[in-house]
């Protein structure tokens, strides 16, 4: 590649699902999308940050093995990385451990770029693990100049990137990332990426993570920022993808020309590495852009949602799903999420009615089910919970009916629940949602007893919005479930509301509380009843001890229980 014959650069994403320390399925995927590459006649392609080892390794990092097994493997990519430049995220090791990108180019390692910026905030904990890097370099390939960044580094206006474009005069900076998914996250950092090229007057190309990984969520979205600020390049969301776009570096020049304070040619602070022409200069045939729209809050969310749950029985080794299908919302949206992460054939649906159940949600329960296609088991619990009664007898006696009792039922279910995940190794997915996680409105052992919980960071009231949404697609939830009023079914004629505030104002209250951070005061200046917000925050501060013991679900929200919101559970502070 010679940039004095073809102002345009090929540049290849490699928006690539990794797993965690799955360094033969890592390495084989990136030697893979490399020949893919080569074949399209890219000149560089850029893979997510810490390819290699999956993202986030978390304490693994400590065990001196795993470390060097990614050496290894980087090495067995130099080797497959001939006819080509490639960046890949990887850890490397020198006096402490790094959050890295190797720049190879035809089969060989040019240079190592470590992350200056590490992430230590919210689902992020890399300082505990990670030095970080000191210096900085940029690239040049017979007159092309780029430079390279890990994510975090290019949310801060003066990270890497601008000595990378003011002393080296670069005119692309990849940007190799694992961005966590949350609502609608890609607008921001599509508008920091934006900033971050008007102010630099270069390109960004953006390779971002896919996939699911424990409570996470990759949404991939890679894009490229042009000199003008405006996104030419969306990938997809949610998708595996190699996206494959020409850039002509000479409108670089052009807005460089234009902005005065940006040096055409400068060299002083920062090393520069220069690499050999890797083929013969070709004149080709510029690609036709081909963006993709991003999707709206509901359908992204489900998507996540479907990502999340196919990723965490795949990647565990599921073959298949148990959930309790009680003919409540929470438990058919799950069903229906379940199903279309993994299909039909994949999910098993138990009905476990006792004396309270009522003929519509029972009938509904089973109506989902056929719906969606799933084998269902018809297991009624009102032996097992009277037989509970008669052990329990002696020591209730001369007590009062109540919450006990309530609570033996949800452990019947629990119990059955494991029982079949025990003998057929099936996943058990609780059906319980954030609002009443967030309140302790659930049973420890029983409903609560899981493997995943799909609805972990799911409020009440967006369980409706999404499953109006999912029925929009095509009907899987009947209009009955959604229109009945919520309720556990574990006294007579009982409702949610007996013990919580309606959830379109309890909703609000959870999150002015836990994700905002407000006080008492404060939110009841937004205009809620002061009886009923101290009364909400001493339920979820009472609750953080169920919250702990609660399965991992599928972060969706910036703060996220128990990933990024941790409570004491011994705590005498009440605001």
């Amino acid at each position: 590649m010679s940039l004095s014959d073809n102002s345009i650069a090929r540049v290849a994403i490699a928006q690539i699902n990794t797993t965690v320390g799955d360094f033969d399925g890592n390495t084989s995927k990136i030697i893979n999308y490399i020949q893919r590459a080569r074949q399209m006649d890219a000149d560089i392609i850029a893979f997510p940050e810490l390819a290699v080892t999956g993202y986030p390794p978390e304490g693994i990092l400590l065990k001196s093995g795993f470390v060097k097994r990614n050496l290894d493997c980087l090495n067995t990519v130099i080797d497959a990385s001939t006819g080509i430049v490639v960046i890949a995220g990887f850890v490397d090791r020198k006096d402490g451990i790094f959050n890295s990108a190797a720049v190879i180019a035809d089969g060989k390692l040019a240079g190592v770029n470590h992350k200056m910026f590490l992430s230590s905030y919210g689902v992020f904990d890399e300082k505990r693990y990670f030095q970080p890097g000191a210096a900085t370099s940029v690239y040049d390939i017979n007159g092309l100049v780029f430079g390279v960044e890990i994510c975090e580094d290019s949310w801060h206006a003066k990270g890497p990137h601008q000595i990378q474009t003011l002393d080296g005069n670069a005119q692309i900076v990849f940007v190799i990332s694992a961005s966590p998914f949350s609502a609608m996250r890609w607008q921001e950092r599509e508008q920091m990426l934006s900033t971050r090229a008007l102010d630099n007057s270069c390109y960004f190309v953006c390779c971002n993570l896919v996939g699911g990984q424990d409570e996470l969520v990759f949404d991939g979205h890679s894009m490229i920022v042009a000199p003008d600020g405006a996104a030419r390049f969306r990938g997809p969301s949610f998708e595996e993808a190699l996206i494959t776009a020409d850039i002509d570096v000479q409108e670089v020049n052009h807005a460089r020309r234009r902005d005065k304070s940006q040096p055409v040619c400068a060299s002083n602070g920062i090393e520069r590495v220069s690499i050999p022409k890797i083929r013969s200069a070709c004149k080709k045939q510029k690609l036709p852009v081909n963006s993709f729209t991003p999707p709206d809050s509901l359908e992204e969310i489900y998507k996540a949602l479907t990502l999340g749950v196919h990723d965490y029985v795949e990647k565990n080794g599921f073959n298949k799903v148990a959930l309790g299908m009680s003919g409540g919302m929470d438990s058919a949206l799950t069903g229906a999420i379940a199903v279309d992460a993994l299909g039909s054939d994949r999910v098993v649906a138990v009905i476990m009615p006792s004396i309270y159940s009522s003929n519509e949600t029972q009938s509904d329960a089973v109506e989902i089910s056929k719906i969606l296609g799933i084998q269902y088991y018809w297991i009624p619990i009102e032996k097992i919970f009277n037989t509970y009664l008669e052990t329990l007898a002696e020591p209730f006696a001369g007590t009062k009916s109540g919450v006990p009792e309530e609570n033996l039922q949800a452990r019947a279910r629990g119990d059955i629940l494991m029982a079949l995940s025990n003998k057929f190794g099936w996943l058990v997915l609780t059906t319980g949602n954030k609002s009443e996680n967030a309140v302790g409105y659930g049973t420890l052992y029983g409903d609560m007893a899981g493997g995943l919980n799909v609805l972990k960071d799911i409020p009440k009231t967006m369980v409706y919005k999404l499953s109006n949404y999912r029925n929009g697609i095509n009907l899987v939830i009947p209009q009955s479930i959604i229109d009945r009023a919520p309720s556990a079914e574990l006294r007579p004629n009982q409702k949610d509301q007996d013990s919580l505030p309606p959830y379109e104002i309890l909703d609000p209250i959870i999150e002015a509380y836990m994700e905002d951070d407000l006080d008492a005061a404060d939110i009841v200046s937004l205009g809620f009843d002061e009886s009923t917000v101290n009364r909400v925050i001493r339920m979820i501060d009472r609750s953080e001890y169920k919250r702990r013991q609660a399965p991992p679900g599928i972060k969706i929200s910036v703060k996220s229980y128990r990933k990024a919101v941790r409570l004491p559970m011994t705590n005498r502070f009440h605001s």
